[in-house]
């Protein structure tokens, strides 16, 4: 599914800033494409394993965690995560994981994130993140 694409110029700093953290170089967390409202997020599955020989959970968790924090922070509203939710569905294929974000839906203060992660064409994970909207304030009254 991985697709590697030129990133918008507009989101350049935001990918940036990403990929340069020390966790994103870590799990060699890349961005692969940002279009039509969606971060698409690529990360090898060599040396993620856990104890069956399979990719880790905490790892999968991760490519989705990250997706989901480029995609928050794109408009330039800084936000961190204040809650995700991961559900598994199959074990990835040795390869290269991809996550999907989306915003699902926002508030002045909050916004919902959607993200599904694919080991090639098959889906093995959706994640639910919630941002939080740092130094945002209700307007006085």
């Amino acid at each position: 599914m991985t697709d590697e694409r030129p990133i918008p110029e507009a989101y350049t700093e935001a990918v940036r800033r990403s990929e340069t953290c020390g966790f994103a170089r870590l799990l060699d967390l890349k961005v692969t494409a940002i279009e039509a409202g969606r971060v698409r997020v690529a990360m090898p599955t060599a040396g993620r394993e856990n104890a069956h020989g399979t990719t880790h959970g905490g790892a999968i968790f991760a490519v989705a965690d990250h997706a989901f924090g480029i995609a928050a922070n794109l408009d330039g509203i800084d936000q961190i995560a204040i809650s995700a939710y991961i559900q598994y569905f199959s074990v990835p294929a040795e390869g290269t994981l991809e996550a999907v974000a989306w915003k699902v839906s926002e508030t002045e203060r909050t916004s919902l994130y959607a993200v599904e992660v694919y080991s090639g064409e098959r889906r093995v994970a959706t994640f639910e993140g919630v941002g939080f909207k740092t130094g945002v304030y209700p307007k006085p009254g």
